[in-house]
């Protein structure tokens, strides 16, 4: 459904450093950079999330969040340990979620900005 998402940032270089570690175990790279903006997406592709520099954010309240996709649940303990190394704060430790359905295996994180994000799989049980 969706094409990519951009959101706004304070520090380009700190919140970028982040999604490069965070994003790495997932299969996702920068697949453009700039003075003003990141790219990440697979490599050779498009952007899906793109980081720009911006003078004021707002972070969304709750209900927000960006939930990426796991192919394994290794990749969901390495997202949360990189976000943890790399200026994030936990908001969910690795596991399995069954309030969010059967099967579902996720790890949540505030980012250096603020905003939730989380890694994610829907395993087989």
């Amino acid at each position: 459904m969706l094409h990519h998402l951009s959101i706004a940032v304070s520090d380009l270089n700190r919140t970028s450093a982040f999604y490069d570690a965070v994003l790495r175990p997932l299969g996702y790279t920068q697949v453009f950079a700039d003075d003003e903006a990141v790219g990440y997406g697979y490599e050779g592709g498009d952007d899906k999330l793109c980081l720009k520099r911006a003078k004021q954010v707002i972070v969304p309240g709750e209900g927000f969040h960006l939930a990426f996709t796991a192919t394994e649940p290794s990749q969901v303990h390495e997202f949360h340990a990189a976000a943890l190394r790399h200026g994030g704060r936990c908001n969910g430790a690795p596991g399995p979620r069954p309030e969010y359905g059967k099967g579902y295996y996720a790890a949540f994180v505030f980012d250096p900005e603020g905003y939730r994000i989380e890694a994610v799989i829907n395993v087989t049980v």
